[in-house]
């Protein structure tokens, strides 16, 4: 490893997960890695003047886990390693049994330089909701994975106004509203009954939950477009990004969807057609049948 003081390595990892903090000391010790800082990811906030000085960091723990430090971490260009801590995970590529084996090959120049290590860009997205005077936007959230809207109470309705490229395109009556990248074709959006996309692919996918009235199936749309989203009078909205940050939205207000300046990226050794064994293993598509042969 060639680690500088201007080169540090993070090591964030779950609270909430046992082991997880027992395996960032015992990596830090056993690797002897040097100029380290550890941080659960609730308390990353408070790291962030380390960023511009971190040449990695290695995120102990699950998907949420990655997903809430990527959307602190995103503006400052700075690659992450997941470990896997659960069960089901498309993001991490470790695991606590072979991360002392490999980290340190995640961690060397040299095969970043040589492309033995690559680092993968992942689209994210921005959304802003704009104030009701048409024009100023008083909140901006990124996501990985997706932007949701839907109704800020419990098991009620939301409508929505949707317009793409400035053109309206329907009125949703849905559950909610999900406006995915391809990661997140994964999660939230596949549950809705969306088509799972190569999580490198550059697009959007806008996905309704449970509609009633408007388009059932979700729409794949290019990267540059602007999709807004904005609330019929008499219904209450409210918009979360990756599941966290939910805003509820005052009236008269919109949300304008578009794709964030910045990427989430990863390091991997794996090559991306991985994607593939990981969806099978993850989601358990492979199908061998106990017939005998005639």
């Amino acid at each position: 490893m060639v680690i500088t003081d201007k080169n540090q390595i993070g090591f964030i990892h779950n609270s909430n997960v046992p082991g997880a903090l027992e395996l960032v000391k015992s990596l830090i010790t056993n690797l002897k890695i040097p100029n380290t800082w550890v941080s659960s990811a609730t308390e990353l906030i408070n790291f962030e003047n380390e960023f511009n000085n971190t040449h990695a960091v290695v995120i102990v723990g699950g998907d949420g886990t990655i997903l809430r430090t990527i959307r602190i971490l995103n503006k400052f260009n700075v690659p992450v390693i997941g470990i896997k801590m659960g069960k089901i995970g498309f993001m991490a590529e470790l695991t606590p049994e072979n991360s002392y084996e490999l980290l340190p090959k995640y961690l060397d120049n040299q095969l970043i330089d040589q492309n033995m290590i690559r680092i993968e860009k992942r689209m994210m997205l921005e959304a802003n909701i704009i104030e009701s005077n048409g024009k100023d936007s008083r909140l901006t959230l990124h996501a990985l994975n997706e932007i949701s809207v839907g109704n800020s109470k419990v098991s009620r309705l939301v409508e929505l106004e949707t317009a793409v490229n400035h053109t309206h395109l329907t009125n949703f009556r849905a559950d909610a509203v999900i406006i995915s990248t391809a990661t997140g074709s994964t999660g939230y959006a596949l549950s809705a009954g969306g088509p799972i996309i190569f999580p490198e692919a550059e697009m959007m996918l806008l996905q309704p939950v449970a509609a009633h009235t408007g388009l059932r199936d979700g729409l794949i749309l290019d990267p540059k477009t602007v999709i807004e989203l904005k609330p019929s009078i008499d219904y209450e909205a409210s918009i979360s990004a990756d599941g966290f940050e939910n805003t509820i939205l005052n009236p008269g207000e919109k949300i304008i969807v578009t794709k964030s300046p910045n990427n989430a990226l990863f390091l991997r050794a794996h090559q991306p057609d991985f994607f593939y064994e990981a969806l099978n293993m993850r989601l358990g598509l492979a199908y061998r049948t106990q017939r005998q042969a005639e």
